[in-house]
């Protein structure tokens, strides 16, 4: 590997381990092998680093179970299997849901950090939709992916944030299809099943 792969891999370790706001350019130099100066002259700034890994570890996330998951497309099996995945991985996933918590409540004081990811939502609605649906994420339309896949984040964002913050009380995929049922039932006139 060279320098930049170098770095990005140091980049995602502090991550992991220390969140945003504690890395330090040191600290990723230390964990990378590289240089200093290397931080700039490969990404600009070490937030736009960290921006770059912390892409690249939800990318990895969502590779590690993307390929398993069973059911038709948009179906309540695979509704289920899709979050039974996000949950099997919740102890990798932890420190990056974490990560990108400590982002969005920095606020104003990482614009361009938070700029960087906001940014990279919109593939990752497209690449929830793809998952949950079965459809290939290139044919996916702007509006879908306004919708269909902000819905879907919001789930992941509201799923995450309840395991951080007490995992006991957290619901399981099948309380979480069970409750999109109810949800789907009453929003569509419905009596409940």
């Amino acid at each position: 590997m060279g320098h930049r792969e170098d770095l990005l891999e140091g980049a995602k370790k502090c991550l992991l381990e220390k969140g945003f706001v504690r890395t330090t350019a040191r600290d990723i130099v230390k964990a990378s092998g590289a240089n200093l100066a290397s931080i700039g002259y490969h990404y600009g700034s070490k937030d736009a680093l960290l921006a770059e890994a912390f892409i690249a570890l939800m990318q990895e996330l969502g590779d590690v179970f993307k390929d398993g998951v069973q059911g038709e497309g948009g179906s309540l099996e695979r509704f289920q299997g899709v979050w039974e995945g996000f949950l099997a991985h919740r102890g990798e996933a932890g420190p990056v849901w974490s990560a990108s918590v400590e982002v969005a409540l920095a606020g104003d004081r990482m614009p361009d950090l938070r700029a960087m990811l906001a940014a990279s939502q919109t593939e990752g609605r497209r690449g929830l939709i793809a998952m949950l649906t079965g459809n290939p994420e290139e044919g996916i339309t702007e509006r879908e992916e306004q919708t269909l896949g902000a819905f879907y984040q919001a789930l992941l964002n509201g799923l995450m944030l309840q395991w951080l913050f007490d995992p006991k009380s957290a619901p399981s995929a099948e309380e979480l299809t069970e409750g999109m049922r109810a949800a789907a039932t009453a929003a569509l006139g419905r009596p409940a099943e």
